[in-house]
């Protein structure tokens, strides 16, 4: 029996040919390497930093609104929205994350209640970056209604279902009023 072997040379020229061949590289302008290839990345991480570019962009900023009008006693903003009462949820009781197959929760006909439990304002301070304002405070009572439902599947398979769930949030919500004159600015005598 004859057996071929492949001398490390001729290895080395056809991995040569395919790295320079076009595809994954560009051979005809600038190049990055080895750092043009694709790297796959898993739907976990990819899910999570989705999350916390959401959080960032819609709720963890503060507004900063104009000055309240004489003799107007200012409202609260809008209650928090649905999908922030379950992205709190979420952080306090996690039903993500289940292996399927084994132990799977879900939440089914929820119904969310929202109460507005403070509303007030501090006096007036100067901010950096801001300038003379106030902080006006939210704050929210989100009472969460659910059906529960947990699907175990080893060693012995079962599900239990919870009709009359409920977990209750609270939700901060600040902002920003600008006090004086918005126009001018601060007073410019020195």
């Amino acid at each position: 029996m004859l057996q071929k072997t492949c001398s490390p040379i001729a290895v080395g020229l056809v991995v040569l040919s395919f790295l320079t061949a076009p595809g994954c590289f560009n051979v005809y302008g600038p190049s990055l390497g080895y750092l043009s290839i694709p790297i796959p990345v898993s739907p976990y991480f990819q899910d999570r930093l989705e999350d916390q570019f959401i959080e960032q962009e819609r709720y963890n900023k503060v507004p900063i609104l104009g000055p309240i009008t004489a003799g107007a006693h200012p409202v609260a903003m809008d209650p928090p929205s649905d999908d922030q009462v379950m992205r709190a949820l979420e952080k306090v009781r996690p039903v993500e994350g289940g292996i399927p197959l084994l132990h799977e929760v879900q939440r089914t006909n929820v119904r969310i209640v929202k109460e507005l439990i403070a509303d007030y304002m501090d006096p007036p301070r100067h901010y950096p970056l801001i300038g003379p304002a106030q902080v006006h405070h939210c704050h929210y009572k989100c009472t969460v209604y659910f059906t529960e439902i947990t699907r175990v599947g080893w060693p012995i398979p079962y599900t239990t279902k919870k009709e009359d769930a409920q977990e209750v949030i609270y939700i901060d919500l600040n902002h920003f009023h600008i006090v004086g004159n918005v126009e001018c600015g601060p007073s410019s005598e020195y």
